[in-house]
């Protein structure tokens, strides 16, 4: 078992997402994500998605908002992941390269238009769409989106 996080920094309407090109055997290949990756010891799902954040783009957030709770049973090297989703809008500092790919600030409308994990698609419209934290459950076989269960309140 897997824990990571995952967090989508919002601005004027943009997200700041991260283009995985430079990683070599990247899970996350060529699509677009948001920010984020696994523990380290003695983390808080907090204190995890700070440091990946700053790490990935030199910006460092305050007060990440937690969303959802993402479960994605044999995801990786038949690895179940489980993943913490954050959302932030309060952050200080420029971006900087980033070592794993290409960072941009994507119009929100927009970045249903870019190749992501087919569940990204939907749990990107339910952070809007769910004023306290969901969880769901994402099966992808050979890397397509096989099903997928919501669980909100």
């Amino acid at each position: 078992m897997k824990l990571g996080t995952l967090c989508y920094i919002e601005k004027d309407n943009k997200y700041l997402m991260l283009h995985r090109t430079k990683k070599k055997n990247d899970m996350h290949e060529n699509l677009w994500v948001g920010l984020g990756g696994k523990f380290e010891a003695e983390e808080s799902p907090e204190d995890c998605v700070i440091r990946e954040v700053f790490e990935e783009s030199g910006l460092t957030i305050q007060n990440p908002q937690l969303k959802g709770i993402l479960t994605f049973p044999g995801f990786s090297n038949d690895e179940d992941w489980y993943v913490f989703l954050f959302k932030a809008t309060d952050f200080s500092g420029e971006v900087k390269t980033c070592k794993e790919g290409e960072l941009a600030w994507i119009d929100k409308d927009m970045v249903c238009k870019l190749p992501m994990h087919g569940g990204d698609y939907l749990f990107l419209k339910w952070m809007d769409e769910h004023p306290g934290v969901f969880s769901a459950k994402f099966s992808y076989e050979n890397g397509a989106l096989k099903e997928w269960v919501l669980y909100a309140k």
